[in-house]
């Protein structure tokens, strides 16, 4: 939905889906020659053989050719379908030109979301195997996904449940006790860093009682001093990095999220997109590069 020029909300698509020839596609976002080599474009192409279109692309129709549309959302999806030969697909009907990926809008899943779906998939009888085939990932990667919360304490995964950690970090945290757990997920929330690296510095800080009994015989090897020294050298080589960028940082990172915010709304103009595509491609492929990029560093 969106924002009408009369303060309400307006549907930002038809209500209906509408079947379009796979020809009469109009891509407007120029592909780079190796993207078939990418993990996500097989990802995708092991999805639709296995399980069909999820996702409907999103188009409009183009002014100048009712019977063509222009393809604003979807392009490796499409690519994919003209890979297996599939000759018509099931579109969404925008009702603007906006030309900017829909896909800026979607919140990614979490760890433990998909966790949950692997695991409720798997508890209605469907294999590893064939959830594998249909995601594009290995059997292991999912018999990994579906025991991602063993041994994790509930009130870490209510804190973690929507932030982006990797299946590392909660492999990382199943190391340690329930209550050091919470102060682990506690600790990342604050600093805002979700990364397996941080939790492992975190673990390597808890004390042996505080660590799960496997672990724990690990810990006794090796003294308290050796861990507080390896922090030392990861903090002040963390410390030295920070100092050689401190100075510059601050207005590179201001140019750069002013240039970017620039190109997005450039790039949600289909008219320039459509010129760019035809007169300037490899410029419209920097500038896609640049305004997809999720999030800038702060």
């Amino acid at each position: 939905m969106k924002d009408g020029p009369d303060g309400r909300v307006h549907l930002a698509f038809e209500r209906n889906l509408i079947t379009v020839a796979v020809e009469n596609l109009i891509p407007l976002k120029t592909m780079r020659n190796n993207f078939k080599a990418s993990k996500k474009y097989q990802q995708i192409l092991s999805s639709i053989r296995a399980m069909g279109i999820v996702e409907a692309p999103a188009v409009i129709s183009d002014p100048k050719n009712p019977d063509k549309f222009l393809l604003l959302d979807g392009h490796l999806r499409i690519e994919a379908l003209r890979e297996i030969g599939t000759s018509y697909v099931r579109c969404l009907v925008a009702t603007d030109d906006e030309a900017y990926t829909y896909n800026k809008r979607i919140n990614r899943l979490s760890a433990t979301q998909e966790h949950a779906m692997v695991a409720r998939a798997m508890a209605r009888g469907v294999s590893a195997d064939r959830i594998a085939q249909a995601l594009g990932l290995e059997p292991s990667s999912i018999m990994r996904r579906s025991r991602l919360l063993n041994g994790m304490c509930p009130e870490a995964v209510e804190l973690l449940k929507d932030k982006p950690c990797s299946m590392k970090v909660f492999e990382v945290l199943r190391l340690m006790q329930p209550l050091r757990q919470i102060a682990a997920a506690e600790i990342m929330i604050g600093q805002a860093n979700f990364t397996a690296v941080f939790a492992r510095t975190i673990l390597l800080a808890t004390p042996p009682d505080q660590l799960v009994p496997q672990r724990q015989k690990s810990q006794t090897k090796n003294s308290a001093l050796e861990h507080m020294a390896r922090l030392e050298r990861e903090l002040v080589n963390l410390q030295s990095q920070v100092k050689a960028v401190e100075d510059s940082y601050g207005i590179d990172n201001l140019h750069l999220t002013l240039a970017q915010a620039y190109l997005k709304k450039l790039l949600s103009n289909a008219r320039i997109v459509r010129w760019l595509s035809q007169h300037r491609p490899e410029y419209l492929e920097q500038f896609q590069t640049i305004a997809e990029v999720s999030a800038l560093p702060t």
